[in-house]
């Protein structure tokens, strides 16, 4: 018997039908069998349901419509201007790169042995990046210490004091003035603190729709952008470096692009 996944429609039916075929199939199995086998369903279940993208729903749907049409309208109607965005977010970046897995493809003939394909390693060394940039170049690029999460206070303490810094640093007599923060709902990003602090900062935080990372311009295009320009690393400074090497180097014009 196979345990389907794709019949399943909500969790609560995936509990019941998980532990009803346990109860059935191995009620005489030892204590140390059914542990293992409970082990690996949470294992299965944070997998299946932790890492897949969110469904939408209907009314999360029109919501992101919503806010996007009304950001629009506002670049639109001249009260907001592309040049006073600012963006960020964070990314892993393995030391090894590797090809993607669509430059595998391959002709290969009748008689022929298919190329080899290069697999990344389960535990291969990577480090976190936090990364913000503007429509005319990167504002902040922050390798996170080993061992080290991102959680409120890192984030203010880390990333955007150094951004709020460098937008001074950018625009010595406005400042922050006319300032807009596009970031996604991670929830280092949405806590009471970070919003306190930006508004004393006199940033707008531009309103994102629920599980939507991909509009934001990190997620669609420069973390793809960096890791697709990047060689092979020994080491973790020898990534930061590479990482801000290739920041520097991408065109102004491909930056002012993404935000039009």
């Amino acid at each position: 018997m196979r345990f389907r996944l794709f019949e399943i429609f909500s969790f609560e039916k995936f509990v019941f039908r998980f532990f009803s075929f346990e109860i059935l199939f191995f009620r005489d199995f030892n204590f140390s069998t059914v542990f293992f086998r409970y082990y690996g369903f949470w294992c299965y279940f944070f997998r299946y349901f932790y890492t897949i993208p969110h469904q939408l729903t209907d009314e999360q749907k029109q919501e992101r419509v919503k806010l996007c049409r009304e950001n629009l309208a506002k670049f639109r109607d001249g009260s907001w201007r592309l040049c006073d965005i600012i963006t960020g977010d964070e990314t892993w970046i393995y030391h090894r790169q590797i090809h993607r897995k669509s430059t595998n493809v391959s002709w290969v003939g009748e008689d022929e042995s298919p190329t080899t394909i290069v697999r990344r390693g389960k535990f291969e060394p990577k480090n976190l990046f936090s990364i913000f940039f503007k429509s005319n170049g990167p504002a902040l690029i922050h390798a996170v210490d080993e061992g080290k999460t991102i959680d409120h206070n890192y984030y203010i303490e880390n990333c955007l004091k150094p951004v709020v810094k460098e937008i001074w640093k950018q625009r010595k007599s406005e400042g922050t003035k006319s300032i807009k923060l596009l970031q996604d709902n991670a929830r280092p990003h949405s806590h009471s603190d970070v919003i306190n602090y930006l508004t004393e900062e006199g940033i707008i935080i531009m309103l994102h729709p629920p599980y939507s990372p991909d509009l934001a311009p990190c997620d669609y295009w420069l973390n793809d952008y960096i890791k697709r320009n990047l060689t092979g690393q020994p080491d973790e400074k020898s990534l930061a470096r590479a990482v801000s090497k290739v920041m520097k180097k991408i065109p102004k014009e491909e930056f002012k692009k993404t935000f039009d």
